[in-house]
């Protein structure tokens, strides 16, 4: 079953917060444990424990690893990423989070995506957290991930660098650098916390929310809800992640309106200028229909489809930039399905697909045009083969 899954941060995100609240949410440890086997990773254990946190019960999964951590590069990463046996989704998901993860820290120290060492979000545990998250989203139906806006704490700390400088105390500030590059590149929408000391949005959790989930709160039906607890247990607030898990509601009934008009004396140039003006001016479609007037002359049908609150502001438009001296509305209504676009890196370079989803149903996944264009112009292949390998990359990602 399709579920869409809602992340409500009031007390901030991290990876280990995330598993937490997949594993309370219904999530099996075990089930969890034999997809993080086919990784190639050794040297760690997880587990997860009942705790509360003032007075919230909650579950914190811990990941434990042997050895100190060990430096590495994106292209370490994601040959560990590349090198597992997970389905093709989830790695292409956790390619992208762990793209933007080195992006932020690049932009943080000056270096390249390709050169910069990922630290405390290349270690062993970070890459547990950001694929078993993926991964746990999978095994739970999830495939509508939406998030509030993320908490932010304040205050400073340690630097996850084992430079000498920070050795000898040097701080940094809340949010993290390379937790407020991601938001800043993502435009996420941040609010504060009350006065909260500490670190709240960590950089695993804030490129998996970034990465991966919309920005607002989703029609749903609630089925239940998950709560992962962070590490700290203040007393003045619920150091939890909850994560509410059901279904989409169904396709919504909208009230629109249909207007239209003859015209048999403009050109087709002129008639083409108008509709691109409508549809930029917020018309949910336009269209034109030939027909045959009095005395044999052809003429065309101008119509659009928009919200009844946008009618009086487009009938203007409508009169202003067409010959015609009249234009007819009706009220209709329109269900509509819910749907998304999805951008991601495809084989071929940067791609979008719109996804459409119905209850009980696989998703329909249609590549956008402008994309799949430049990447015909860029690769130099037919456009209808960039259609085709968009689509098909675009629909394991959307889980079709």
């Amino acid at each position: 079953m399709a579920r869409t899954a809602y992340l409500d941060c009031f007390s901030g995100i991290s990876g280990d917060m995330l598993l937490g609240a997949l594993l309370d949410a219904g999530l099996p440890l075990e089930t969890l444990r034999e997809e993080l086997s086919k990784l190639p990773l050794e040297g760690y254990a997880i587990s997860a424990r009942r705790v509360q946190r003032a007075g919230i019960a909650a579950m914190q999964a811990t990941v434990q690893v042997e050895g100190e951590p060990a430096p590495r590069t994106l292209a370490d990463v994601l040959k560990i990423v590349h090198g597992s046996r997970l389905p093709a989704g989830d790695r292409e998901q956790g390619a992208r989070v762990f793209q933007r993860l080195a992006e932020a820290e690049a932009a943080v120290h000056g270096e390249t995506a390709e050169t910069v060492h990922l630290h405390d979000v290349g270690a062993v545990d970070a890459i547990v957290d950001v694929m078993g998250a993926i991964a746990g989203l999978r095994l739970l139906g999830v495939t509508a991930l939406f998030s509030s806006p993320l908490a932010l704490g304040e205050g400073e700390i340690a630097g996850p660098h084992p430079s000498a400088a920070l050795r000898s105390g040097v701080r940094l500030p809340v949010p993290a650098p390379a937790t407020l590059a991601l938001l800043a590149q993502a435009g996420a929408p941040v609010r504060g916390a009350d006065g909260a000391a500490g670190e709240l949005v960590t950089p695993t959790g804030a490129a998996i929310v970034t990465t991966l989930a919309k920005f607002e709160r989703p029609e749903m039906t609630l089925e239940r809800v998950g709560y992962g607890a962070g590490s700290r247990d203040p007393a003045e607030r619920p150091n939890v992640l909850r994560l509410w898990l059901g279904t989409a509601a169904p396709p919504e009934v909208g009230r629109m309106v249909v207007m239209e008009t003859n015209i048999d004396d403009m050109t087709g140039e002129m008639l083409a200028y108008a509709q691109e003006k409508l549809l930029a001016a917020g018309a949910a479609d336009a269209w034109l229909t030939p027909i045959q007037m009095k005395k044999g002359r052809p003429a065309v049908i101008l119509s659009l489809i928009c919200s009844e609150a946008d009618e009086e502001r487009l009938a203007r438009m409508l009169l202003r930039e067409t010959s015609t001296l009249g234009v007819r509305v009706r009220p209709v209504r329109r269900w509509e399905a819910d749907r998304q676009t999805l951008e991601f890196q495809s084989s071929l370079g940067p791609a979008a697909v719109k996804v459409k989803r119905l209850a009980a149903e696989p998703p329909s996944v249609a590549p956008e045009y402008e994309a799949c264009r430049r990447l015909a112009e860029t690769t130099g292949l037919p456009l209808a083969e960039v259609y085709r390998i968009v689509q098909a990359e675009g629909e394991r990602l959307a889980g079709g």
